[in-house]
């Protein structure tokens, strides 16, 4: 059984910064790609950034280009997000994602 569990949410002003982590089981964290989506109230789940399975490629939207980082960390099975300087349409429930599961989400807030 794969899960996925995010945290590092929180409310934050604009400019701000946060790490998302996302700690995965139940399978070979090494053999999947693995992605973070998000989505605002009112729209649809966006693509945020993916990381391959050996983190050494990565791919991100352009509304977030520059200011987040997804990286891995193998000896944990955990994949973070690191979000800088945190703007309000950044206001979203963040999703991870492997070979087609996902967790329950983690809610980043960021105020004006």
């Amino acid at each position: 059984q794969v899960q996925l569990v995010e945290s590092g949410g929180g409310l934050v002003q604009a400019g701000d910064s946060l790490r998302l982590s996302c700690a995965a089981s139940g399978r070979t964290f090494s053999s999947y790609a693995m992605a973070w989506f998000r989505q605002a109230p009112g729209k649809e789940r966006e693509f945020v950034a993916n990381i391959n399975r050996f983190g050494d490629t990565t791919s991100y939207a352009d509304s977030v280009k520059g200011r987040f980082t997804i990286s891995r960390g193998f000896a944990k099975n955990t994949v973070y997000l690191q979000m800088n300087s945190l703007k309000p349409e950044d206001t979203a429930v963040y999703y991870c994602t492997m070979s087609g599961y996902w967790g329950k989400g983690t809610l980043v807030t960021v105020s004006s």
